[in-house]
C-alpha cells in the first residue's frame, strides 16, 4: 500500500492549474456531501425511522475511516468529524420535508453539477482525472484538500 504522501503526491500532479484547484475547492465537498445525501436516502431493509447512524451513508464511512486510519491517525479523526457534520448536514435537509425522495433529488442536483464542476476543471487541466488511474483517488481528493490546511496551521499528518 502507498504511503498517504505517495498518494497525495500522485494525486497532485493532475491538479497543477489554479482554476483546477478552486473548482476542486468547491467540488469535491459538495460531492462528498450530495453523496452522502444520496446514500442517505436509500432505506435500509430493516429501517423504521431516519437515523443520523443508521443507514447506508454510515456503512460507507465505517469503510472510508477504516481506509484513513490506515493511512493517517490525524486524517482519521478529521474525516470522522466531516463525516458525522455531513451526516448531521443531510439529515437537517432530510427533516425539512420528511422525504428520502427530496434528500436524494437535491443531492442527485447538486452531484451532478459538482462531478460536471471537476471534468471541466480537468479540461482546463488538459489531464484525466486521478481516480480513472486508480479509484482510490476519489477518497484521496479529500484529503488532498485538507493536507492543504494541514499545512497551512502547521499540522503534521
Amino acid at each position: 500500500m502507498q504511503t498517504l504522501e505517495q498518494l497525495l503526491l500522485t494525486y497532485g500532479e493532475s491538479h497543477q492549474n489554479k482554476t483546477n484547484k478552486l473548482i476542486h475547492w468547491i467540488c469535491v465537498p459538495s460531492i462528498m456531501f450530495s453523496l452522502v445525501g444520496l446514500l442517505m436516502s436509500i432505506p435500509l431493509p430493516f429501517q423504521l425511522t431516519k437515523s443520523l447512524l443508521v443507514n447506508w451513508a454510515f456503512v460507507f464511512f465505517i469503510f472510508a475511516w477504516i481506509y484513513y486510519l490506515r493511512l493517517s491517525v490525524v486524517m482519521f479523526i478529521c474525516f470522522v468529524i466531516i463525516g458525522i457534520l455531513m451526516l448531521w448536514g443531510n439529515f437537517l435537509i432530510w427533516s425539512i420535508s420528511y422525504s428520502n425522495s427530496t434528500l436524494a433529488l437535491f443531492s442527485l442536483c447538486i452531484f451532478t453539477i459538482a462531478w460536471v464542476g471537476q471534468f471541466v476543471g480537468h479540461k482546463i487541466e488538459g489531464k484525466k482525472p486521478s481516480f480513472l488511474q486508480d479509484l482510490q483517488f476519489l477518497l484521496i481528493g479529500p484529503a488532498w484538500l485538507l493536507h492543504f490546511i494541514f499545512d497551512k496551521i502547521s499540522v503534521k499528518y
